[in-house]
């Protein structure tokens, strides 16, 4: 951390200084706040000039010799004491010896008179090119400010970094990649000043809280400003009078405040004054610190007492009506009594928001006075939280103590759905809800949460008998319409029953213009993803998994790693597998370790997309868990988890393994009462170069569930024909439906059939076409290998070759293959003499194997 910073995110700056100081040119005039870059674009750009051979003066403005004639350019040039034409002559005339020239000047806003009319001169006379650097909102000497305004030098104003570039430094730094949320929380708090970023992150990596997790580095608790940055902040701010420290202590504490709120607090004249002075601005209604690490600095120089009391100050004047949370937070941290009614509001405010740390700290404000629906929403926030035996323990004591039987029945609900989900234990969530029902109240909660539980056991027929019935009727609230749409999206998107798919959408709030306002939301937009993806229309998918992400990408805790795994879903539905990687490789960085539910659902499609983007060793650990075990709330997700070691096993090179785990798949789903996912898995068998009559019979009579079993077909029989025109045809039908994964198979699968058929154009055209998929996909597929590398190998041969390449012994092969160890001696002593080669090392190379 130590090392000078990469420049990043300067591209074209950096070509238009560069441009400016070439030989011949007049030179550039950099301009910008504090911190920003300046001196480190300078420098990048001169380090060009040095190259070339030219001479570089880099002369330094500063309040310290500003009182000295040619100050800025002390250790430079030797010019003894004279009067101010001679002086500034003989500092001409030693520049001049130095051609070719470079006069780089570095905070010209503090030159003093003598070195601001030298480097008038040079510029004026074109003695050389001169980059000068100076910040905004100071006052420089008259004759530097000429120098723009009578148009001899352009200025190029250079504004703070984006968040696209702070995250490219970031990464950079680190030297791997950084969590989203994490890297836009620097870039929010720095503002995009790369000083300020420099200073935040050192001291964060140093202290331990920002480290990488699973690859991912992550922002893992609250910031502590370094000393040495609190000393550049605490200059910026400077000596406060008491009136104004006010002001800007009550904004650092509860911003944005509004202004007549903030004008009822203090003084006109403070306000005015931290306003001019650049501490606050405001747009006329609220009032916000000029910079965020303002607040960070001014939070921790104020004391605990002062700190509660201003804040019972702010959060006396709020209006609680239209929004409850900040009044809430307010008045939690300061000296006023706690007011458990509004910690109870804010909380399910918090949560419909999905900031479940906030709602869970609320909830539990309320439910230390001992009210009990503040227990109750406490309960719901810990379970949502994956901590599921606080959640229980909560749940059983008020069992114990509730005072009437719809009461009862909400709090068993509750704890159904925190015993199937969070807890792991779905024969105890049926029990709590066999007691829900036994009270006789909230019957259409009962209802849904019996749906929930059907979906979990698997009873699909049951869910589809049952809940359109519900969904079309009067649901009590958001929760009971959540849960009977998740039901009933589950099973249609398994059993390919879009017309109750898109109902259950409308119904659980997920559309094009709205989220849903409850947790289990998540879970919905999950299996409409699913849906989508079974049915071949997983664009639609992408759509709403894009609101979900947008509804929680700024929050903390799970729900922004549940909406990054739906996002991931998603990309990997679409066949965009670099895409899903970038969201499921967040995700599992945040899970890893954490037992929540979609913890489990994240291993197995990061697992797939992982092991699609031809990275087996990456993909293994996370397929070793999918091998042992599952949550059984998601038993309708078991086929993936085949799937997933099925792609696992084809990216190890094992490709008989890997249609044997796809036709596993495919009978696993048929049993279960899920064609569509019966479909997905022959279609992967296909791709992955077998199963030819099988997936040809059942798909022919699965034809009928919609575009993925209508292309699924195609395939097939293209495949098994071995048409190489009707492969490509069937790639350019991939990619319509959007399946790009697909897509490249099909089209690699061309390419092979085309050359070994001796068509060598058509198998090239195949392979271009193959190629431009696997770039748009990211894949590193079997068939994209081939299609890439052909040679003159069986599919045995190449497979066996593929796993002694990897490192497998001819007794690993056989046992892997179920071959005789002669038999594998064999295929490799005819690869070997097909490719010329004598030693398993060589392979490598030829085959592509890392």
């Amino acid at each position: 951390m130590e090392r000078p910073w990469p420049l990043t995110g300067r591209d074209e700056e950096l070509r238009r200084v560069a441009a400016a100081i070439r030989p011949g040119a007049a030179g550039v005039i950099v301009a910008g706040p504090a911190g920003v870059g300046k001196t480190r674009l300078a420098r990048e750009a001169l380090a060009g000039c040095v190259r070339r051979g030219e001479t570089v003066v880099f002369a330094q403005g500063s309040t310290a010799a500003r009182p000295f004639p040619l100050g800025a350019f002390a250790g430079l040039l030797d010019v003894p004491p004279g009067e101010a034409a001679e002086t500034i002559g003989r500092a001409l005339d030693q520049l001049g010896r130095q051609l070719p020239l470079v006069l780089a000047v570095d905070d010209a806003h503090l030159l003093d008179e003598h070195s601001a009319i030298v480097v008038h001169r040079v510029v004026a006379r074109r003695l050389a090119p001169v980059l000068i650097t100076l910040r905004t909102g100071e006052t420089a000497p008259d004759i530097v400010t000429s120098l723009w305004k009578d148009d001899h030098l352009p200025r190029l104003e250079l504004a703070p970094l984006d968040a696209e570039g702070s995250t490219q430094l970031i990464a950079r730094v680190l030297g791997g990649p950084v969590d989203t949320a994490s890297a836009h929380r620097l870039w929010t708090m720095t503002e995009g000043s790369p000083l300020f970023l420099r200073h935040l992150l050192a001291g964060e990596v140093s202290a331990g809280r920002f480290t990488p997790a699973s690859g991912i580095w992550r922002w893992t608790s609250e910031p502590t400003i370094s000393p040495e940055l609190a000393g550049l902040l605490e200059r910026e701010i400077g000596d406060l009078a008491a009136g104004v420290r006010d002001v800007v202590d009550m904004v650092a504490l509860a911003e944005p405040v509004a202004v007549p709120t903030l004008s009822a607090l203090a003084s006109a004249e403070d306000v005015e004054e931290a306003e001019s002075r650049g501490l606050v601005r405001t747009d006329g209604v609220v009032a916000r610190l000029a910079h965020p690490l303002y607040g960070e600095v001014r939070r921790a120089a104020m004391g605990t007492l002062r700190a509660r009391r201003l804040r019972g100050r702010v959060a006396q004047t709020l209006d609680p009506e239209p929004d409850p949370i900040p009044r809430a937070v307010l008045t939690l941290d300061s000296d006023l009594p706690p007011e458990p009614a509004l910690f109870v509001r804010a909380a399910e405010a918090a949560t419909r928001m999905y900031d479940l740390p906030l709602a869970e700290r609320l909830a539990h404000a309320a439910a230390d006075t001992g009210d009990f629906a503040a227990r109750v929403v406490h309960a719901a926030a810990l379970s949502w939280l994956s901590r599921g035996e606080e959640a229980e323990a909560i749940h059983l004591d008020l069992v114990e103590g509730a005072p009437d039987p719809g009461t009862l029945a909400m709090v068993q609900l509750h704890r159904a759905g925190n015993l199937l989900f969070t807890m792991a234990r779905p024969d105890r969530a049926r029990l709590a809800l066999a007691a829900a029902e036994a009270t006789g109240a909230a019957p259409a909660h009962a209802a849904a949460m019996s749906l929930v539980l059907d979906v979990a056991e698997g009873d699909f027929a049951g869910v589809l008998d049952r809940a359109p019935q519900l969904l079309r009727g009067s649901l009590p609230d958001d929760l009971a319409g959540i849960l009977v749409a998740s039901a009933a999206s589950a099973a249609a998107a398994v059993t390919g029953e879009e017309e109750l798919l898109d109902e259950a959408a409308v119904v659980g709030g997920l559309t094009a213009d709205r989220a849903p306002t409850v947790i289990p939301g998540f879970g919905l937009a999950d299996f409409q993803v699913l849906g989508h993806r079974l049915a071949g229309t997983p664009d639609r998918g992408a759509d709403l998994a894009r609101r979900m992400r947008a509804a929680s990408a700024d929050l903390p805790g799970p729900a922004r790693l549940m909406g990054l795994v739906v996002a991931g879903h998603a990309a990997l539905a679409c066949g965009r597998v670099d895409d899903a990687l970038v969201s499921l490789r967040e995700a599992w960085a945040g899970f890893d370790g954490s037992g929540h539910e979609f913890g489990f659902r994240c291993r197995t499609l990061l697992a797939t997309a992982l092991a699609q983007a031809g990275r087996p060793a990456e993909a293994a650990p996370l397929l070793t868990g999918v091998a042992a075990g599952h949550h059984p709330a998601y038993r309708l997700y078991l086929p993936d988890d085949l799937l997933a070691l099925a792609w696992g096993a084809a990216a190890e090179g094992a490709t008989t393994e890997a249609i044997a785990r796809a036709a596993e798949a495919a009978d696993l789903a048929r049993d279960a009462g899920s064609p569509a996912y019966e479909v997905l898995a022959w279609q992967t068998a296909v791709q992955l170069g077998g199963a030819t009559a099988a997936a040809t019979r059942r798909l022919t009579s699965l034809a009928g569930l919609g575009p993925r079993a209508e292309t699924a077909l195609t395939h097939a029989k293209a495949w098994s024909d071995e048409d190489g025109d009707a492969l490509l045809e069937v790639a350019h039908a991939w990619a319509r439906l959007g399946d790009l994964v697909a897509a490249g198979d099909a089209a690699a699968q061309a390419a092979d059939v085309q050359r070994r058929a001796g068509r060598q154009g058509s198998a090239l055209t195949a392979a271009a076409t193959a190629e431009k998929l696997a770039e748009r996909s990211g894949a590193c597929t079997p068939a994209l290998v081939v299609a890439a590398r052909p040679l003159p190998l069986t599919a045995r041969e190449r497979e066996i070759a593929a796993l002694a390449a990897r490192g497998l012994s001819n007794k690993d092969i056989a046992a892997r293959l179920t071959l005789s160890v002669r038999t594998v001696e064999g295929h490799l002593y005819r690869a070997g003499h097909k490719l010329g080669v004598s030693e398993r090392a060589a392979l490598s190379g030829l085959l592509g194997v890392e």
